[in-house]
Formats: C-alpha cells, structure tokens, sequence
C-alpha cells in the first residue's frame, strides 16, 4: 500500500491587524504616542536611512546556544543630522490653540510651509502640552521634512520653560540618545506597488489545470449570502505602509567614520554623524525614519557588546 502524503498545513497569511492595507498618506509619519517620562529631555530624533553593514558582537543572551561567543549580526546605519526647532506648539484638548515661531527661519523653509510675516507675541498659558515644530537638515536635497517632536517632563511648567529654552536653537542625536540604549523605529515601508494575493498574503498556487486563474484563492466566498468578506486575501497595494518597530538596539554613535571609499549605495556620504541600530529598519534607502524612546521598553534583556564594525 502507497504511503498518503498528508496536506501541508498553510494558514492565511497577512496579519488583519494592518487593515486595510493603502498606501501611506505621507512619505514620512506623523507620531501620536510619545509615551510618558519623567525626565525633561526631547522624546525623538529623526534619522536618514544609508545602508546595512554587519558587525561582530559577544552573545550575552541568556538562554542562546552560542552564549558568550564572537557572532555576527545585520546592523543599519542611519545618518542623524541636527534637528533645527523652528517653532513651539501648545495644545489643549488634544487641539492647537497657538504656536510661537523662532526669529531664525530658514529660507529653505519656504519649500515646505508658509512661513508668518511677524513674529508671535502672545503668551500661552493655559494648556496641557507642549511640543516642537522642528526641520531636518539632509546633505543630499534641498527641501527640508517638518514634524513635531515631544516633550518629557514631570508637569506642564518644566515643559513649557525647556522647550522656550529650545527654541531657535539645534538638536543634536547625543542631546536624545546614548548607546546601549532601546529606541522604537517608526517609518514608511518600501512600496511594492499592485501585487497578486499569491505575494501579498502567500496563497497557495493552483494546480495546472485548475479552471480560470492558478494565482488567486481558490473561492471568494459563499453563494449565499452573495458577498465577498474583507478577510478574503485578493490583490491591492502592497507596501508603502506606515509601520513601527519596537526595542531596537543602538550599537553605536559616530561621525562620519563608516562610510566606505566607494560611498553607500544610492545614497553616498555620511558627512556627519550617524546611528548603528542592531537588525534591519523599514523602509528604503534615503527614506526619513522616525526614532523615539521605547513606550513598553524590555527591561529583562542586557545590551549587545560590539566588537568590531566590518564594512
């Protein structure tokens, strides 16, 4: 008697948790959630995305087979130029009630928003949070990205007195972050423009003779009701989404000593100083990718090690 060969158990691929999947509304993504902190410091830097390299660190993971020895990981080199706080916004009720420009305005500026004639004068006292209104500096275009960036503190007041102190002034990646330190990752992904439901979710490909299409579920849904549900994997966009990544590793901070004599690819040079992350971040090269302290941080895992950073 021939041995049965049982079915390959494949469930539906693509988490409903990301639904539904579209294309992102901005090419770089606008935080809600900074979390809370009790230290006065700025909640998020912002980096460009240059390449991957892979680095030599010791293994202190506690349960890994290779504890304790020399391995080799994927690492992501993200340059960090200043952050440049051209502006204060206050809110109440989760709404804007007034936002207090510096004197110092780039002209470059002007690419992105309508910049005030005057300067504001009025006082705000009365909210519930403030945040800054800063502009990259990239070394590769002219036009600048404008976000916010939040602000931790025990209560409004030190808030309000360290982000007036801010104002006008420039932020640099060490003033955020240290190495040895989690961060949460928050960027666009690489789009993948209109795709099949065979790489979109992973469908299983029909056999030869099947009737109609090979590449597509095998039903859509029921006779009766007469309706396709939204759970059912078809073709769309696929990639380009907004996406957030939590507990990465920062390896390193450095400037401009990583980049190889050729330049990174598609990108080019690193001119000031840059982030080493440990594993991959979304997103292509040149892509903005937002960085901000860790909202459910793991305590329980020790820092990687690192060794030697080969290029």
């Amino acid at each position: 008697m021939a041995h049965q060969i049982g079915k390959r158990h494949s469930p539906r691929r693509g988490s409903m948790a990301y639904w539904p999947r579209k294309r992102a509304k901005r090419i770089y993504p606008r935080i809600k959630n900074w979390g809370t902190s009790n230290q006065t410091s700025v909640l998020g830097f912002a980096a460009y995305k240059a390449g991957m390299t892979h680095i030599m660190i010791n293994d202190n993971r506690k349960h890994s087979p290779t504890k304790n020895m020399e391995i080799s990981v994927p690492a992501t080199i993200l340059e960090t130029p200043s952050l440049n706080v051209i502006a204060l916004k206050f809110y109440k009720n989760q709404k804007t009630i007034n936002q207090i420009f510096s004197d110092k305005l780039d002209k470059k500026l002007k690419r992105k928003i309508l910049l005030p004639k005057k300067k504001e004068t009025k006082t705000v006292e009365d909210c519930d949070e403030v945040r800054l209104l800063v502009s990259t500096n990239p070394s590769f275009k002219k036009t600048p990205e404008i976000f916010e960036l939040g602000i931790g503190g025990k209560n409004i007041q030190e808030k309000m007195v360290y982000a007036k102190e801010l104002l006008g002034k420039q932020i640099n990646i060490n003033d955020v972050f240290k190495e040895g330190e989690q961060i949460d990752t928050i960027a666009i992904t690489k789009g993948k423009g209109f795709q099949g439901s065979v790489k979109r979710f992973g469908v299983a490909i029909m056999q030869a003779k099947s009737e109609k299409t090979k590449r597509a579920a095998g039903t859509i849904g029921h006779f009766t009701p007469a309706r396709t549900r939204h759970t059912t994997p078809q073709f769309g966009q696929m990639g380009f989404h907004r996406r957030t990544e939590y507990n990465k590793w920062v390896l390193k901070i450095g400037e401009a000593d990583i980049t190889p004599k050729s330049g990174f690819k598609n990108y080019g040079q690193i001119k000031g100083k840059y982030l080493l992350v440990k594993g991959s971040v979304q997103g292509p090269r040149k892509r903005l990718i937002m960085l901000r302290k860790p909202v459910r941080q793991q305590k329980q895992l020790p820092p990687p090690e690192i060794n030697e950073v080969i290029q």
